[in-house]
């Protein structure tokens, strides 16, 4: 008897596509939490503050959304 090797392909792809997009989306969710946690927290310490906080807390809150999109974008390239 001969032996057989039997060849089987396992697709990854969809598993890395939702590991791409589900830890970035992740990561981006918590790093939100975080500053506005922190940035409301400020403003309750410091109420006349809240202009100058508010402006670094929009900037920090779309560079953490950015890393999301690109998570979105690295799974959309995946084949």
């Amino acid at each position: 008897m001969e032996n057989q090797v039997v060849s089987t392909v396992v697709n990854l792809a969809p598993l890395a596509k939702s590991l791409a997009i589900g830890l970035s989306a992740v990561g981006a969710a918590i790093g939100i939490g975080l500053i506005g946690s922190k940035a409301m927290e400020s403003i309750g310490r410091n109420p006349e503050a809240a202009g100058k906080i508010l402006v670094p807390m929009l900037l920090a809150s779309a560079f953490a959304e950015a890393v999301a999109i690109y998570g979105l974008v690295i799974a959309f390239s995946i084949k």
